[in-house]
């Protein structure tokens, strides 16, 4: 199975070279890194072009944000499944795309463990998300999986279609749940940890956007779901991060990573 994997980036210098190391050390072999860049200034594309070049696409151009690159990236990539890995964030460890594959044999779907990391120096976790397979209500509970460990058959992201770039910070959570709950594909949950993921993104470096996320989630779930003005997942969504401090076993939300903000 052929698995690409989608970098969107701009201006990442300072960390892109740990994200695309830890593609180059998969042992799963048939794969491609197809990076998306939003026309970097600094030493993002000197840094990426000094990789062998055939497994990378590159692109680099302005656009619209971190969902517009990603949808450059949707119609780009040549593989059989498709997953998103953050500029600033880098597989756990080198086995990551053949667990991946394996479980993607069996399932439409498949998420899993994320570690929260101070840095990909010291790997100093920080908060810990532990998958959880999707409970009878799915989305409507408050449960969803770590973006950056979900990664989808070709047949999925097809059906799904393109990130809603009306959305500024939960528009992955919005194209996780149309995949789950609005086609109902099936998914597979693997125990374990898939990225290290480093703390502070576009969701959760203030107060400001984590409200923020949390009310376009509604939002999303209000259209698709027919949920009403204020939901039980508007509630149970952040009461589920709380376990991530505390190493509970439940899913909960997530940053969303670009690196560098426009």
């Amino acid at each position: 199975m052929r698995i690409s994997v989608l970098t969107v980036c701009w201006n990442s210098a300072a960390t892109i070279r740990h994200t695309v190391d830890s593609f180059f050390a998969q042992d799963h072999q048939d794969k491609e890194l197809v990076v998306v860049d939003g026309g970097s200034s600094d030493e993002t594309l000197t840094i990426v072009r000094s990789y062998p070049q055939d497994q990378i696409q590159l692109v680099s151009e302005p656009d619209r944000g971190m969902y517009d690159a990603l949808n450059k990236g949707l119609r780009l990539y040549t593989g059989d499944a498709v997953g998103v890995l953050n500029s600033d964030d880098c597989f756990h460890d080198h086995t990551v795309l053949t667990r991946i594959s394996a479980e993607l044999e069996q399932a439409d779907i498949v998420h899993g463990d994320l570690d929260f990391v101070e840095n990909h120096f010291n790997k100093r976790v920080i908060r810990r998300w532990r998958a959880a397979p999707r409970p009878a209500k799915g989305f409507r509970t408050g449960w969803m999986p770590a973006h950056p460990t979900f990664y989808v058959r070709r047949k999925v992201a097809e059906t799904v279609g393109t990130f809603d770039l009306s959305l500024k910070v939960a528009s992955d959570y919005d194209w996780m749940l149309r995949a789950v709950e609005l086609h109902g594909f099936g998914s597979a949950t693997t125990n374990h940890v898939l990225v290290d993921m480093m703390v502070g993104g576009a969701s959760t470096r203030s107060l400001g956007s984590y409200i923020g996320h949390n009310f376009e989630a509604l939002r999303s779930r209000r259209q698709w779901l027919r949920s009403g003005p204020i939901d039980y997942a508007l509630v149970a969504k952040p009461m589920r991060k709380l376990g991530q401090f505390f190493g509970i076993n439940s899913a909960g939300t997530a940053k969303q990573s670009r690196h560098g903000v426009r």
